[in-house]
Formats: structure tokens, sequence, C-alpha cells
């Protein structure tokens, strides 16, 4: 990787003296995607200066001049570091940040859809994963494409039917691997619900040029769609409403395309998490589907009555436990999931029971509104519903008492994004998968910014989308095919199969585990692998951003 980081220096007029030697990137650091007229634009540069210009790329004239900020020294990325504001700038267009005697950024883009393109490529991402079809795409000249793959999922030995195969073909694969976990497909179908909830009117007109596999539902549903007649599957089919934690083989795949992935593939025996998710996807699906399929929209409602009863009547933990399986465990406690189960079943239904059982989880809370969250600590879903909810019938303290949690966490993401030089409103964590953290908290701050409106909230939503394609320590966008200099070498089976050299374009990989040891390395999975539920949270972001 070293090769290509050289070249993209070697491409820019900056001399070696503003190279950061830590990572060899350019000093000025930005968003690589580009910004909307209103937006805070901001970058960050690591080479000692005082005065940077706004140069328009297409008359080299400049638009603008600016003193840079005091310097400032942030400890996890040991750097000293001065911010450079041009948002007085908003004459769209396109445009490179000069500094004399340091260099230039790349060209960067003020435009009204800048985000547009981006939020597409990265959600029909989610259509390259389909399962069980074949799919293809054409991205900056190469043709990507995999064959109808997994047609056998899946078998039941491990749910009491030995060497007997039921339908459990479809959905999304799950991340670099080709298995289909319930619990990790719980907090991202959660998160791009809430997308189609919160920016719903944007998103409905947007073609994501995809096959037609629900016809006259907006293609961001349908792709949802193919996801929930899936997880439909993963209900067990003896009418009791226990739910299958996944459908993997007993280990993980080599580096090969799906459908050259032969081995059998299993139910798996269920688990309280999962039967949880699964009540509160479905009752999710119920609401948004009702629209466009009222018959489907009632199947998936009377599937989420069936678990949800189930998970009433049987009210102690089922741990899964792994036995003979070592692909993705997702274990995990399901307080959090009935949380979110009870709040999804009382927004589709209204019913009473639904609301004293969610009323009464939620105030056993300690924190009502979590900054750091992902699929193992999901009470944020249900807490969030109960926020927004306009159904009657809420404890007016408790609902006071959330939505101030939720705002005093927003604000506290606000002043961690404003005082870390890269605009990381996870400031100071890192760990597995913290980039899609860093994604997610985007549905916090919209959250706050639908309770209460406050363009802080929505300014720091871009911050994140700033810090995921480029203006981060590296300077380099963290998504396979957008942006400066994007990631080469994901953890992906099918980008380490094919014969392209780029990989499948529009992934968000992990992120590093301190700040400064995020290597682009196919065989780093800690580091640099892809999943749907770091997608989910990049693909919100995004959309906030149209």
């Amino acid at each position: 990787m070293k090769k290509n980081i050289l070249l993209f220096i070697l491409l820019l007029p900056i001399p070696a003296q503003s190279i950061v030697l830590a990572d060899e990137t350019a000093s000025i650091k930005l968003n690589s995607l580009g910004y909307l007229p209103q937006a805070i634009k901001k970058a960050t540069v690591t080479t000692e200066a005082t005065v940077f210009q706004i140069i328009n790329s297409q008359t080299g004239l400049e638009v603008f001049q600016g003193k840079l900020s005091e310097p400032v020294y942030q400890k996890d990325v040991d750097q000293k570091v001065w911010i450079a504001d041009f948002s007085q700038v908003t004459q769209p267009g396109k445009y490179t940040l000069q500094i004399k005697g340091v260099g230039k950024s790349y060209e960067f883009t003020i435009g009204s859809d800048v985000y547009k393109s981006p939020f597409v490529t990265s959600m029909r991402a989610f259509y390259l994963w389909r399962c069980g079809m074949a799919v293809h795409t054409d991205y900056k000249g190469n043709h990507y494409e995999t064959k109808a793959c997994h047609l056998e999922d899946g078998w039941m030995d491990y749910i009491g039917k030995p060497n007997e195969r039921r339908d459990g073909t479809g959905g999304w694969h799950d991340a670099g691997d080709f298995g289909k976990y319930t619990v990790n497909a719980g907090v991202t179908m959660a998160v791009l619900f809430y997308a189609w909830d919160h920016f719903g009117n944007k998103l409905k007109n947007i073609s994501l040029d995809i096959p037609q596999t629900a016809p006259g539902m907006p293609d961001f549903l349908q792709e949802l769609k193919w996801e929930t007649d899936f997880l439909l599957k993963m209900q067990y089919n003896d009418g009791s409403g226990r739910v299958s934690h996944k459908l993997t083989r007993k280990g993980f795949e080599g580096f090969v395309m799906p459908q050259d992935d032969k081995e059998k593939r299993y139910f798996t025996e269920w688990g309280s998490a999962a039967t949880a998710d699964f009540v509160a996807i479905m009752a999710m699906a119920a609401r948004y589907f009702k629209p466009y399929d009222a018959v489907y929209a009632q199947k998936c409602l009377d599937a989420a009555t069936v678990s949800y009863n189930f998970l009433l009547a049987n009210t102690a933990t089922k741990n899964f436990v792994q036995g003979d399986f070592s692909t993705g465990g997702y274990q995990t406690g399901d307080a959090d999931d009935r949380l979110w189960a009870s709040a999804e079943m009382w927004e589709t239904t209204g019913s009473s029971r639904s609301l004293i059982d969610l009323e009464s989880r939620i105030e056993k809370l300690r924190n009502l509104a979590q900054e750091n969250w992902d699929w193992g600590n999901i009470d944020n879903l249900g807490v969030f519903t109960y926020a927004l909810s306009k159904r009657e019938g809420k404890n007016p303290q408790l609902q006071a008492k959330v939505k101030q949690a939720i705002l005093t966490s927003a604000n506290l993401l606000v002043e961690k994004a404003q005082a870390d030089v890269y605009a990381r409103p996870l400031a100071g964590l890192y760990f597995w998968g913290c980039n899609g953290t860093v994604g997610r908290q985007a549905v916090n701050l919209q959250v706050a910014n639908i309770l209460s409106p406050n363009k802080k909230y929505t300014e720091t939503i871009l911050d994140i989308i700033a810090h995921l394609f480029g203006r981060n320590y590296y300077g380099r966008s963290y998504v396979t095919g957008l942006g400066v200099n994007p990631p080469m070498y994901p953890h992906d089976r099918r980008s380490a199969a094919d014969d392209i050299e780029a990989p499948w374009p529009g992934y968000l990989v992990g992120g590093g585990h301190t700040a400064t040891d995020w290597v682009d390395k196919q065989a780093d999975y800690s580091r640099n692998e892809i999943a749907i539920n770091w997608q989910a949270g990049l693909v919100y972001a995004l959309a906030g951003g149209l």
C-alpha cells in the first residue's frame, strides 16, 4: 500500500516538510466529497502556517483568504494542528485550498447535491451484498459481478430436524464474510428504517438502479424488503415464535466468490436477543411497508406478534451458544433487545401492554441515551422510538426525562466534535468497528434535532461525513471507491477473490483501535473489514446531508 500512498503524494505539489511523518499523507485534510453551500467548511492543517486561500479551480482566481486558527495540540494523534475555516465560501463550484510554502489540497466541490452520488453508491452496496441472486455493477471503468449464491440455505440439523432443509435464501451477506446474522441485522435495519422515517421525503424519489424486486415501492424500501423477506424465514416454522440466531456454515469460508462457497449452511438454534430483534424489525417493517403493500405489512406484523407473545411468556434470557460454529458469534444479553421490541410493537399497534412493558424497561436504564452503541447495546433504539412517538398515553415525567437525556447526549457529541481536531464526536475512543459507531452517532444528533431543532446538531452530522471521507489523521477516505485515496484492501471476500484491483465500491471499513493504527490491509479484519451495521450508519449520515 505504501506505493499507492507515495503516488498520491507525488500528484500533489506539496513539499516534503509538509508531510505528516506518521502516515505520509498530505498536510491539508478536509472532506474529499464536497460541501453544502451553507454548511460550515473546515480543513485541518498539520504544517505551521498563518494564511490560506480558496482558489476557484476553473478560473484559477482566489475567492477567499482567511487566517488559520491558533495551533492546537491533540494527544491521541500526537499532532499540532491549525484549522482553516472557509464557511463564507458559498458559491457552487470546484475549489482547492492553498497555503503558500505548504501546498494545496485536492479539489473539492461546493454544491447543493454533493452527497447524493456518495449516498447512492453507499446504499447500493447493500444490493451488492445480496445473497441468493446474481448482482452486478459498473463503477469507474470496472465491472463487478457475482452469480446467484447459497441457493441451498439452509439445513435444519441444529433446530431438531437432521438432514432436512427449508428455504433460507435471500438477505444480505453480513460483512466481509457470507454469513447471515439476525442480531446484526437488527441494528442495521433499525438505522435504515430510521433513515426512511427521518428523511423519507428525500429518499423516496432517489433511484438506486436496483432490480425491481418489489414493484411499486421506492427503491430504498425495496432494498430493505429484500432483507425482511429473508428474516421472515429465520422464524421457526413450528409456530412457536422462536427465531434462529444465524444462518451460516460451521466455519468461515475462504477468500472465494460467494457462488463458489459450497459448504452446507445451517439455521442455528434460537436466542432470545435474536427473537426480540426480529420482533422489532418486523414491527417497523409493518409500519413502513403498509402504504405500499398492506398484505405484506400485515404478514410482518403477524410474525412480530407471535414472537413478541413468546417473549412475554418466556422472560428468561436464552443465550446463543456457538457449539459447533466458529462464525460470527454476535452473543449478547437481551434486556436492550426486549426494550426495543416493546417500543416498536407499541408504536405500530398502540398496545397498552407494550407501552407498560416499554416504560418499565426505560425506567430501569442508567443511561437513557448512549453515545457509543452498536448491536450489543441497542437501548437507544427503543428510547428514540419512544421519544419521537406521537402516540398518546406516555408517562409525561418519563417523556420529559428521556427528551432531556437525548438533548444532553447530543450536546456532548457536539462539544466533543468541536474539541477534536478532526471533528470526530467519538473523541478519544477507538475500537473494532468504531467508524460505524461514528456514522451511527448521526442518529443521536438527528433525533435530538427533531425534538429540539438546533443547527449545531446538523452541522455535527456533516462533520461526521467529513471525518469519514478524509478529514482525519490519515487524510484518506474510509469508504471504498469514494473520496480521495480510499481503502484498496478491505477485508472482503469478493474484493479479494475477483480479478479487479479496485475493491467493490461504497463500503465503510471499520477503522483503527487507536487514533493512529489503522492499516489498509486485507488480512486485518479487526480494522479493515466491512459490515452491514457500520454501513447503515454511513448511509444514515449521508441521508442527513441530502
